[in-house]
């Protein structure tokens, strides 16, 4: 048989490593297109002129285009068969990415646990994301439900890796000759610096994107993202494509420039959750919390610690008393950004 039906829970066991194929050279179409797509504004990424004030060579693709190449790669062997996506830690971005650069990815499996239904069960897995230099850009985590082929077969022995709270702020990586020494507030399109959030700060983002079947097949594609319930509506029992979380993490941070316009790069992500499912249809909103503020080495780099979450409801509302997240609640994401001082 020469057709891939890919993998499923049975056939990952702890140590496999994978060599993703199909690798991607970057253009300047991606960034047009990831634009497009998403309502992003963030100057660094945006203008090569903008950029170079701030010590890089040229504007880079934007960290979360090259987030979700680099997650495409990885998903005909990971998660081709995946009920769901679930969450991510340990996420950082080490490199920029520019156009023209090659990117491809390898995955090791980290863990496993069959779940109770006995149909499906959880892979951790690390994904790393390598230039034509081999040099990483990036790694992360992420666990994803997997449907099981054999049912007969007996659960596995149960691993659960042992993950880091949240990326140290003396970890972040920043990029060689990055500064905000010339950084023009006027052109980024906004006043706020380093010095004016406080942690336990709020942010209603206010603006609403509502997400449409045609733009998230367009992006899912564009990321060579194949798992079928994203594409297929007789891979879930409700008929119905499922968004890929991606999207809502980009379309949240999207909207999050609207009161967090200097945030301007993303370098780690310490923990993130898709609680609720996304359908087309659904108007995504967004809030923040302000949860840490660091120095970094570069006197005019700060990074803030940032709670970004999506729901198709109110600003602020996360959890019931119970602890349980709230319906309309659909992405809970802990990160850190560069933002002037």
């Amino acid at each position: 048989m020469k057709t891939n039906s890919g993998l499923f829970f049975e056939d990952y066991s702890v140590g496999q490593v994978m060599n993703h194929a199909v690798p991607r050279t970057i253009g300047a179409g991606e960034r047009a297109l990831y634009h497009a797509l998403y309502p992003s504004r963030h100057a660094l990424f945006s203008s090569d002129v903008f950029a170079q004030s701030c010590g890089l060579p040229s504007s880079p693709i934007d960290d979360l285009a090259a987030f979700h190449v680099i997650f495409g790669k990885s998903v005909p062997d990971i998660s081709l068969n995946a009920v769901a996506n679930l969450g991510y830690a340990e996420a950082q971005w080490i490199l920029p990415v520019y156009p023209g650069d090659t990117l491809n990815s390898r995955s090791t499996i980290i863990g496993l646990k069959q779940n109770s239904n006995g149909k499906t069960g959880i892979v951790w897995v690390r994904t790393e994301g390598f230039n034509q230099s081999k040099k990483k850009v990036m790694e992360f985590v992420r666990w994803v439900m997997v449907r099981k082929r054999n049912l007969a077969l007996p659960a596995p022995k149960a691993v659960i890796p042992k993950l880091k709270n949240f990326v140290l702020s003396k970890d972040l990586v920043l990029p060689n000759g990055f500064n905000f020494n010339s950084y023009n507030y006027d052109l980024a399109g906004s006043s706020y610096n380093f010095g004016d959030y406080t942690i336990g700060e709020i942010i209603d983002h206010v603006d609403g994107i509502t997400v449409s079947e045609a733009e998230h097949m367009m992006a899912t594609r564009m990321w060579q993202n194949t798992a079928k319930v994203h594409f297929n509506t007789q891979a879930r029992p409700d008929g119905m494509r499922l968004i890929y979380g991606g999207h809502v993490i980009s379309m949240a941070r999207a909207l999050s420039f609207n009161g967090l316009g200097n945030a301007q790069m993303i370098v780690a992500i310490n923990s993130g959750a898709h609680v609720n499912p996304c359908f087309a249809g659904d108007t995504i909103y967004a809030w923040s919390e302000v949860v840490d503020c660091a120095d970094t080495s570069e006197p005019s780099v700060g990074a803030l610690r940032l709670r970004l979450v999506a729901t198709k409801g109110e600003a602020g509302v996360l959890k019931s008393e119970d602890g349980r997240y709230h319906d309309d609640v659909l992405l809970d994401l802990d990160y850190w950004v560069f933002i002037p001082k």
